[in-house]
């Protein structure tokens, strides 16, 4: 099959699944085209079958702000003429599954079908999509596309309750590859470990892009309490707005030489097995697939109860939950854990096992291979 993806290709979450997608479906033997404005940041441009198609976007002096929107449907056209697309698969509504639709309705003119799927995958749906301007667009690029999925039942359920649509909505959640997230052996990690820590202390991750609803600066007061008790280093990987408040909070508290700013980094998975705990304090989270990346690399982590996270991380179990913005209890329970051996290894062979079990790119692949077919081969289908 011939699929075009549309993803924002910056340090973000549908980002990373848009691509992660597409690298494997080429590896199942299907052609993919990324069409964006740049490559996205985990493609590293030696995957076969993978195609990248810049979008251009003319700068006139008429144009206040340069019309994307309108210049990525006019490439999507013609990247799926010219390659014989059987469909666009566009992460985030806003303005991807219009694009597509411009795309879609420009071919047709032409007499050729091309059908297009939308992902949903949080803020486009929790936050940009609600503001009243946007709203009408969301709801139409939702039931004007041939199929929709949401990354989980929470964001399912929210898509329905604020905008009724009259497309119906399957659930495909994220996923991640059990054979490049692994756990490291005793040897790789110390080696590993010792680039950020001495002998015996604990590495606390955090990983976002540092926006407001990811609540940096909470990461840094947890760590902070937790270095009152027990020597860690904390590694932030990322980068955003809210990075330089997490910085001033770190130095303001004294632990600035245990909190290391790693930037945006490619090799998350070599990181991510080398930490103890993971800390995901959101406000809000659709999915959490930095928390299921850690899982797969047997690393529990510490999180919020909120959106689609009790999906991912069965509390006690997998990793622990608290209600937002309680980081003395988030502190606590990092503690306590990393101070009883056993109930962490349990913990962390459970993570391990669970995402194995449940998202490895094996299990999640044949359910969006069978949401293209059944898209592809439907209404309107030669």
């Amino acid at each position: 099959m011939k699929i075009g993806i549309t993803c924002y290709p910056t340090y973000g979450g549908s980002g990373v699944v848009a691509t992660e997608l597409g690298i494997e479906l080429a590896a199942a033997g299907h052609q993919v085209h990324f069409i964006a404005y740049s490559p996205p940041f985990r493609l590293r441009g030696r995957e076969q079958d993978i195609a990248f198609h810049e979008v251009s976007v003319s700068n006139y002096p008429l144009f206040e702000f340069p019309p994307y929107d309108l210049a990525l449907a006019t490439r999507m056209a013609e990247v799926a003429a010219y390659y014989q697309l059987d469909l666009l698969h566009v992460h985030y509504a806003i303005p991807h599954s219009i694009s597509a639709f411009l795309a879609r309705e420009m071919l047709a003119r032409d007499g050729r079908r091309l059908p297009f799927i939308t992902t949903l995958h949080g803020t486009d749906i929790t936050l940009v999509g609600l503001d009243h301007s946007y709203l009408p667009t969301t709801r139409f690029g939702i039931d004007r596309s041939d199929g929709v999925t949401a990354i989980s039942n929470y964001l399912r359920e929210r898509t329905i309750q604020e905008f009724h649509p009259e497309r119906p909505i399957e659930v495909i959640p994220n996923f991640v590859n059990c054979d490049v997230y692994v756990p490291l052996s005793d040897e790789q990690r110390a080696q590993g470990r010792a680039r950020y820590a001495a002998d015996g202390e604990k590495i606390l991750v955090h990983l976002s892009n540092f926006r407001p609803v990811k609540r940096t600066a909470d990461v840094v007061r947890i760590f902070s309490r937790v270095a009152r008790e027990l020597p860690a280093r904390l590694l932030m990987i990322g980068d955003g707005p809210e990075r330089s408040a997490a910085e001033w909070i770190a130095h303001s508290t004294g632990i600035q030489d245990r909190v290391h700013f790693l930037g945006k980094q490619d090799n998350v998975s070599d990181i991510l097995p080398l930490a103890d705990l993971l800390l995901l304090p959101s406000e809000l989270e659709s999915f959490g697939l930095v928390a299921l990346e850690a899982m797969a690399c047997r690393v529990p982590t510490i999180a919020t109860r909120v959106g689609g996270i009790p999906e991912v991380i069965e509390d006690g179990v997998t990793g622990c939950l608290f209600p937002v913005g309680d980081v003395d209890a988030m502190a606590a329970a990092a503690v306590d854990l990393l101070r009883d051996p056993d109930r962490y290894h349990a913990m962390a062979d459970a993570a391990r096992k669970t995402a194995q079990a449940r998202y490895c790119a094996s299990k999640i692949l044949p359910l969006y291979e069978q949401f293209y077919e059944r898209v592809v081969n439907g209404p309107g289908a030669p």
